[in-house]
């Protein structure tokens, strides 16, 4: 009996290869892939856009925009995030460069790129230093703000008062810069386990007159994982010092420790919650 079922087996393993050599990788749905081109620092990068259902029918509607960081990384969490919580929402997710030096992309990854762009000191090591150049947070926000949020709004119906920023871990630490550096950037920030190491002095020193401002209005959605232990001190410290601040261009602040998580875990409950958050603050607008 054993040998017949081996032999049917193996007679089946022809038709097996086949089916196996047939696969095909799934493209996400509704997900456009533009390309793009820091203009300033002549670097090319992609753009992962995602449009809500009926864009194409509501002609007279503009929609809030949520742009993101770690693009590659975060779409297929953001896409499913807002499928059901935030429906009426464009995704824009940007990518690492593109046309990174292949040496360097292959010694760290296709993400090289983030350790410069979202980096807002540069190390303090000169060999580090020119080969990684860190510290251009600043260059990266002049791409997004001239490039990135230009071209979306004028090719999308976009709602230009609504617009989020998304970013976890260095992308949570950009965010917090753009927040300080140049607030009126977006309207709402998310920032998910923020890596601010040894940055707050610096942020704080970067204060943007327009916090102060009440025409600002700015929300702020902050978390990190309850098991985060080396982290959490830097981020609570950067949460009470905006508080103590008081800026009349901060109307909220949202703090969340997320349970029984560690700094990667946290990640997919920061999508679920930090979207929900935001669907919340639309419905409170309207």
């Amino acid at each position: 009996m054993k040998n017949i079922i081996i032999l049917a087996y193996l007679s089946l393993l022809p038709f097996l290869s086949v089916q196996a050599s047939e696969t095909s990788d799934l493209t996400l749905p509704k997900i456009q892939v533009l390309p793009i081109k820091d203009t300033q620092a002549d670097r090319q990068y992609e753009l992962y856009i995602k449009l809500p259902e009926g864009y194409s029918e509501k002609q007279d509607k503009n929609y809030p925009v949520i742009y993101f960081t770690d693009g590659l990384w975060q779409i297929e969490l953001l896409s499913g995030a807002t499928e059901f919580l935030m429906e009426d929402a464009i995704l824009v997710g940007i990518s690492w460069q593109k046309d990174i030096n292949a040496a360097l992309m292959k010694e760290k990854g296709q993400h090289v790129s983030r350790n410069r762009d979202y980096s807002i000191s540069k190390s303090s090591n000169p060999e580090i230093q020119a080969k990684y150049q860190l510290g251009q947070a600043s260059n990266h926000l002049t791409f997004i703000r001239n490039d990135v949020i230009k071209t979306i709004e004028k090719t999308y119906r976009t709602d230009p008062d609504n617009r989020t920023y998304f970013g976890f871990s260095a992308g949570g630490r950009f965010g917090a810069y753009i927040l300080m550096a140049q607030p009126d950037t977006f309207k709402n920030y998310i920032l998910g386990s923020p890596s601010l190491w040894r940055d707050i002095p610096l942020l704080f020193s970067l204060e943007n007159a327009a916090l102060k401002s009440k025409e600002q209005a700015i929300n702020l959605f902050i978390s990190y994982g309850e098991l985060e232990k080396k982290l959490t001190p830097h981020i609570e410290d950067f949460v009470t010092k905006l508080k103590n601040k008081n800026y009349d261009g901060l109307s909220s602040i949202k703090q969340i420790v997320i349970e029984s998580s560690g700094h990667s875990d946290s990640f997919p409950m920061l999508g679920v919650r930090s979207v929900k958050w935001l669907s919340s603050l639309s419905k409170e607008e309207e």
